[in-house]
């Protein structure tokens, strides 16, 4: 990929680049300096840094650039003599020069001449102020003044780049080049096809080696006919035409060897070098953590300073690789919660002093490769949270009740702080109390199906860690079988991978349960999700990807393992909106289509079947993997609890419990489902419970159909009205027992 031709480029774009490389080292070199001002690696860093710029300046006739580079260096310079000690004063001012001089490069509205007119005061303002604070040696605390004026949460941040083709050289002598984004994503999907057309020489060269086979055979054959035309003693001109045949498919056998020989050359030299077209543009998408973290140190500096707090931010994994999408993408979540850290988690210094802590927050900021994820961290040595303010901030808030907050888990609080609008703080600042920081994190995580978790320790800290995929492009998937049909897992979503027996499973609460890691998880028909036919097992097993975590852990049953590939994900037409448990579209080797499964999307499908006791049991090979047929209860209540309580008391005993919120929810399942029995309430909306026992015995095919009414009401009048409709049992909720509900249930139907 050639670099482009600088000559084609503007002056004021030829010193944008070097701006962009110089202030970036000036600002990790100050960074440095507040820490360590007598550094003298800094000091001549910076200084050099100061020093390219103004010669830049001055050749493209810039004098507001020229200007404000000289006086930074000779503020450094005075600093090398040791004639200035770099306090916080000088730190903080020479730190707006770098803003600055980033603004003369990059002018409102491209306006090469804003330096010498609309900026022309503010230059002139900084000019004074380095000037006044290079004169004070000592560093006096004027300076936080000059940091409340001076302190912008988002100074330092890099200038994004326009997309366009540029070069740049780096630290190492190594040249890069910026490629379109567009163009870097044509690259990626065209490799990727020239890997997937690459290997559709495998077939072609077996056809060739059964071409092969067959003609050995045939040569076999034609030898047992010449010795059977020998011994008959055929004439010559047979013998002749038979030898002939022979030599010609000697001569084709040779041929073919020859053609297959080259051919599997071609086809290994071929997979190797789209193999490694493919992993080069991969590679290309694939940058440094270094390249997303410039500004972080500067803005935790800044907004440190504007909160009265000292804090210090150490990176560490910065040669870490990530996808270039998902590395913009983090930017906005990391700076929330950076921001988050400095205002919530880190103390005062007066605070820390007397916790026996340094003044001095530290921030970690932490990127890594950890089972096929990208682990990002940002944790503090702050507070910590207070989880009995968050208790009474839930319960202030009415997001639950204190009886339930109380016997909330650590975790499981922490989740609360996810949710939109919701801060610990009362009152709204320029940092924080508008609640809406985590809730951007938790969105951009669902974007690219990654996930946080919150933990804290008292007087220790508070860490976030978010955990993502490697890259968007490309996903490392177990392929699998549902219906004679091939789909892909994404592999970091895939806990394990089991063959279970039959006597492995087991019926807990009306479904079917496995034991995994010494916790009974749920068994769910991967059929059933995605409504594509029944289970085939093979050869008594069944076949089961394990996915979700915590309490939301289940086992999907499919009919075969295929194996794990590597694909290329295809994002499915915009047209097509969001297809139900399915993320994306890939290709396989052969050049067929597979599907990209939704692992969360898949996880919510199961437990809104759960919710419904619409969850079927696995069948195998038309039959239930316990032998055991059950039976179908439709619920009807209006009332959730009486609905729950008596769903759970069904399932409990083996029965099918499906559920309905109203008569005329229950008239819509009993019309499309086949159902062993009704359990209906009375008094219901849009269709009462009469009614529906009325319309069930008007319909032809309902009419055997038991029905029980369990009703408040306890009236003679009301029990004669619900027998008189159709009501086989007539119960009050306020006299049955659970022994005489079931009691009533196995009279009409029988077990489960």
């Amino acid at each position: 990929m050639s670099s482009p031709d600088l000559s084609q480029m503007s002056m004021l774009e030829l010193f944008r680049q070097e701006a962009e490389s110089q202030t970036h080292v000036l600002s990790v070199g100050l960074l440095e300096l507040e820490q360590n001002p007598r550094s003298a690696d800094q000091l001549e860093a910076c200084m050099r840094a100061a020093h390219s710029l103004k010669g830049a300046a001055r050749i493209i006739g810039l004098a507001a650039g020229v200007d404000v580079a000289h006086v930074m260096e000779d503020c450094f310079v005075l600093a090398q003599r040791g004639e200035l000690l770099l306090h916080r004063k000088q730190i903080d001012v020479l730190l707006k020069g770098v803003d600055l001089l980033t603004r003369i490069a990059n002018p409102p509205g491209n306006d090469e001449t804003w330096g010498d007119h609309a900026g022309k005061p503010e230059i002139t303002a900084f000019i004074s102020r380095l000037t006044l604070a290079m004169a004070d040696p000592d560093g006096s605390d004027s300076s936080a003044d000059i940091a409340a004026e001076d302190a912008a949460p988002e100074a330092g941040s890099p200038p994004v780049s326009n997309g366009s083709t540029v070069s740049e050289t780096q630290d190492n002598g190594i040249r890069s080049v910026r490629v379109n984004a567009k163009n870097l994503d044509r690259l990626l999907s065209l490799s990727g096809e020239s890997l997937v057309e690459s290997r559709r020489l495998k077939p072609f060269t077996a056809s060739i080696l059964r071409l092969k086979r067959t003609q050995r055979e045939a040569g076999q054959a034609l030898d047992l006919l010449h010795q059977q035309l020998s011994a008959q003693t055929a004439d010559e001109a047979t013998q002749a035409a038979l030898s002939e045949v022979r030599t010609l498919m000697m001569q084709c056998q040779h041929m073919v060897a020859d053609q297959l020989g080259e051919l599997e050359t071609f086809d290994r030299r071929s997979v190797n070098l789209s193999q490694r077209l493919y992993d080069e543009a991969l590679a290309c998408r694939m940058r440094p953590f270094a390249d997303g973290t410039h500004g972080y140190a500067r803005m935790v500096r800044d907004v440190g300073h504007a909160l009265g707090k000292s804090v210090r931010l150490d990176i560490i994994g910065n040669a870490t690789q990530i996808d270039r999408d998902i590395l913009e993408k983090l930017e906005a979540p990391i700076g929330h919660l950076l921001r988050n850290a400095i205002d919530h988690g880190i103390e005062s210094p007066q605070q820390r002093k007397a916790a026996g802590k340094p003044e001095q927050g530290l921030i970690t900021l932490e990127a890594r490769h950890s089972a096929g994820m990208l682990l990002v961290n940002v944790s503090d040595d702050g507070a910590g949270i207070d989880l009995d303010q968050l208790r009474s901030t839930i319960v202030e808030r009415k997001l639950s009740n204190a009886d339930t907050v109380a016997q909330l888990s650590e975790t499981e609080l922490l989740e609360f702080l996810l949710l939109p609008s919701f801060s610990l703080r009362d009152t709204v600042t320029d940092i924080s109390g508008r609640g809406v920081g985590l809730d951007v994190v938790s969105n951009m995580l669902k974007q690219v199906r990654g996930t946080i978790r919150i933990s804290s320790a008292p007087q220790q800290g508070t860490r976030f860690q978010m955990q993502l995929p490697l890259t968007l492009s490309v996903i490392r998937s177990l392929l699998v079988t549902i219906n004679d049909e091939p789909y892909a897992f994404p592999l970091a979503y895939v806990n394990r991978t089991l063959e279970l027996r039959r006597d492995q499973l087991a019926m807990l609460e009306g479904q079917q349960h496995f034991t995994f890691d010494g916790r009974q998880i749920g068994l769910v028909s991967a059929h059933q999700i995605l409504q594509k036919g029944e289970l085939r097992a093979k050869d008594d097993l069944v076949s089961v990807v394990v996915i979700g975590d915590h309490e939301h852990t289940y086992g999907l049953a499919v009919d075969d393992f295929l194996g794990e590939r590597m694909l290329v994900v295809q994002p499915l037409d915009a047209r097509l909106g969001k297809v139900p448990n399915v993320l994306a579209g890939a290709l396989m080797e052969d050049g067929d289509p597979v599907l990209i499964l939704d692992v969360a999307d898949m996880v919510r499908s199961v437990e809104k079947l759960t919710a419904a006791g619409k969850l079927d049991v696995v069948q195998h090979g038309g039959k239930n993997l316990n032998d055991v047929k059950r039976k179908k209860v439709l619920v009807v209540d209006d009332s959730l609890t009486v609905r729950e309580l008596e769903r759970k008391l069904l399932s409990n005993c083996g029965y099918q419990v499906v559920v309905a919120v109203d008569g005329m929810d229950g008239w819509n399942a009993v019309r499309t489902e086949h159902f062993d029995l009704v359990i209906t309430d009375i008094d219901m909306p849009r269709m009462d419970g009469i009614e529906l026992v009325s319309l069930i015995r008007q319909a032809a095919n309902l009419q055997s159909l038991p029905v029980m009414i369990v009703s408040y009401k306890d009236r003679e009048e009301d029990r004669q009205r619900g027998l008189d409709a159709g009501a086989d049992y007539y119960f009050t909720k306020s006299s049955f027992h659970d022994e005489t509900l079931l009691q009533a249930v196995v009279d009409l139907i029988g077990a489960a």
